[in-house]
């Protein structure tokens, strides 16, 4: 491997004044903010969510399995990166890359708010906190913005006020406030990312039914096997509803999400099409579900043992492997170590693919 390594997924933390600072006045005695519990330690408290967001997981890349912890970590123990631009440039050399594409970690959680209006005044002020945080580096830090996607017309104008501020990519909520993503009214939505050159992201964790507050069957680990799910049948909305059928520009990116179940899920999806498209509808298709998800699905893993081992059954130019910095299912600071065994098997060309140029082009970066 000789390009430099993108992470396709990595986060921030957000710091207190994230939202407080910048948010809508109306909403500001509401806005998200951090408070220090007793026995919790540091935690979002958020206007309309039933439980706090601790810090503990949010920061504990780096940390032996035994030392996680959920609650009672500070903000000032958590990785300065999260929030502190420059800190972030080591914590990028420490595992060897060369950039990365940057999400939120309480703004995944804030995709699940029920007041649309609330959440659509908190991705604001995220957008600007995090447009400044990136525009510090943009040679190496590349921002996705949030909409809340409360309707078409007023997406279309959070994407243009997100590349307006110089970032590189949205991150959609699970579900709209109007209908569904596979309806034709977000039509326009899709043909003003593609127009504006902004690749939309689902990324786990910010649906309805992928939550870890969700209910769970077993024992609570059980919850982790299934926050994927949220991910997989928002692509098979985009496949099957034949959005991409009517926008065969358009691409997506499921992010953390694993990517070793991409070529079962296409094999399941053409079996249903060609067994029980008519007694199970679908949208209009011209081609096999399949087809549509290989070339405009792009996907994100960290130490997906199994993807790595599965390029040649899905489209490896639509892998993209990520780092998930600085939270807890993160590949940091080991990273160097956990590639070189993973893509020991690998042709050059596949790692190229897989490390930098997927991401790379996707994202028009010229790393």
């Amino acid at each position: 491997m000789t390009k430099p390594i993108i992470s396709a997924d990595s986060h921030i933390t957000e710091p207190p004044g994230t939202y407080v600072d910048r948010i809508d006045a109306k909403f500001k005695d509401r806005a998200p903010h951090m408070v220090r519990h007793d026995t919790m330690g540091d935690i979002y408290v958020i206007e309309g969510l039933d439980t706090p967001i601790p810090m503990g997981l949010v920061a504990a890349a780096g940390k032996a399995p035994e030392d996680i912890r959920v609650s009672g970590v500070l903000f000032e123990e958590l990785h300065r990166g999260g929030w502190d631009p420059k800190a972030r440039l080591a914590d990028q050399d420490r595992d060897g890359i060369a950039g990365e594409v940057i999400y939120p970690t309480v703004g995944m959680l804030l995709c699940n708010h029920p007041d649309f209006d609330y959440k659509k005044a908190c991705f604001d002020a995220y957008n600007l906190w995090i447009a400044e945080y990136c525009d510090t580096h943009p040679e190496r830090l590349f921002g996705c913005g949030q909409t809340a996607v409360r309707s078409p017309e007023e997406a279309i104008e959070d994407l243009r006020r997100i590349k307006d501020l110089g970032l590189r990519g949205v991150m959609m909520p699970g579900h709209p406030q109007q209908e569904d993503y596979d309806s034709t009214i977000y039509d326009p939505v899709w043909e003003a990312a593609v127009d504006l050159g902004l690749p939309l992201s689902f990324h786990i964790l910010t649906g309805k039914s992928d939550s870890l507050a969700a209910p769970t069957r077993g024992p609570k680990m059980n919850s982790f096997l299934s926050i994927i799910r949220g991910c997989q049948d928002i692509m098979g909305t985009f496949v099957l509803g034949g959005v991409f059928e009517r926008n065969p520009k358009l691409k997506l990116v499921c992010v953390e999400a694993d990517a070793g179940w991409v070529p079962h899920y296409m094999y399941r999806m053409d079996h249903a099409f060609k067994r029980h498209r008519h007694w199970l509808p679908a949208g209009t298709l011209s081609k096999l579900p399949s087809e549509y998800f290989r070339e405009h699905v792009y996907v994100t893993f960290q130490d997906d043992w199994v993807a790595f081992q599965m390029t040649g059954m899905c489209n490896a130019k639509r892998l993209m492997w990520a780092n998930d910095f600085p939270h807890s299912d993160s590949t940091w600071p080991w990273s160097q170590d956990v590639l070189k065994e993973h893509t020991q098997h690998l042709t050059e060309q596949e790692k190229d693919w897989i490390l930098h140029d997927n991401v790379a082009e996707l994202y028009q970066l010229a790393l």
